[in-house]
């Protein structure tokens, strides 16, 4: 389906240096993420205006990188809708050492939450348990880069890496497009 993420991210890496946009594959990912799991329409003109006004102040990106940031949505949008969970946050994988993985998974949520902030209106109004969700990820996006290399650290960091995860899917459960207004959908608690 998808290219290996080191190597997805490196070109998404290089496309955004070559188009002088200051910012890390994570945060287009993390931002991509948010929108959608926000219930941005899930068409070209429904995306990709507020992506644009958070990277690159509302300009056009070059083909090249437009085409790279599409293939990244497509990829969202199917791996957040897999009735399996599937989806995942664009992060380094395990050989980046532990400091850079949790400064990747704080930019990663603050990129989250400023999509889902934008696009959705009801976020104040949305079930306690999505709140709360949103509560603690603020909290994992203040998270401290400096930590040690340990089983322990690592540990907590793959806690983290999986409440991001499924508190993405949950958002994606509450605002995503097979969500009926009329009916809630219970999506568990999240522990």
């Amino acid at each position: 389906m998808a290219s290996l993420p080191t190597l997805r991210m490196d070109k998404l890496l290089a496309a955004l240096n070559a188009a002088e946009i200051g910012q890390h594959p994570v945060e287009v990912h993390g931002a991509l993420v948010g929108l959608i799991c926000g219930g941005v329409e899930q068409n070209a003109s429904g995306w990709t205006q507020p992506l644009l006004e958070l990277m690159n102040d509302g300009q056009a990106l070059p083909s090249e990188l437009q085409a790279l940031i599409e293939e990244l949505y497509q990829d969202a949008v199917t791996r957040l809708s897999d009735t399996d969970f599937g989806f995942s946050p664009m992060l380094p994988e395990e050989e980046e050492t532990l400091s850079k993985r949790v400064e990747a998974l704080s930019l990663w949520v603050q990129s989250f939450l400023t999509g889902i902030a934008i696009i959705q209106p009801k976020l104040n109004q949305a079930p306690l348990d999505v709140r709360e969700v949103i509560q603690d990820l603020s909290e994992i996006a203040q998270v401290e880069f400096d930590v040690g290399e340990d089983e322990e650290s690592e540990a907590a960091l793959i806690e983290l890496m999986e409440f991001t995860r499924m508190a993405a899917l949950m958002c994606y459960a509450e605002f995503g497009p097979a969500v009926d207004d009329d009916e809630p959908i219970d999506v568990g608690v999240l522990h």
